[in-house]
Order: C-alpha cells, then structure tokens, then sequence
C-alpha cells in the first residue's frame, strides 16, 4: 500500500472521527442548557448546517479537482 493511500484513508477516517466529534459537542451543548426536543433539534439543524457545508465543500472541490 502505497502512502497516498494510506493519507486518503486516514484522511477519510478522520474527517469521520471530527465530524462525529461536533456532533457530540451539540449534543452535549444541547444537553447542558436543558435546551428540550424542538431546541436540540434546532441546534442540531443549525450548528449542523455548518459541519453539511464543510463536507459538501470537500465533495465539491474533489469533484470539481478532478475535471469531471
């Protein structure tokens, strides 16, 4: 296995591991300020609407990158 595929794969991995990361921290946000169900889903639709554009950034980029 060559090193650029072990960079994409970890590369891969961890935007997995951040993205489940700030999940994690809206959940726990949402659980610290008794925020309630319509809260926590707003503050996982809002603050989670940054982690989408960020993901769907890289897509895009790669997309784009690769002349398809």
């Amino acid at each position: 296995m060559r090193l650029a595929e072990i960079e994409a794969i970890m590369l891969n991995v961890g935007l997995a591991l951040f993205a489940g990361f700030i999940f994690f921290i809206i959940y726990d946000l949402a659980k610290k300020s008794n925020a309630g169900k319509f809260g926590t889903v707003v503050l996982f639709f809002a603050l989670g609407l940054g982690l989408a554009a960020f993901l769907i950034k890289t897509v895009v980029v790669e997309y784009v990158g690769n002349g398809v």
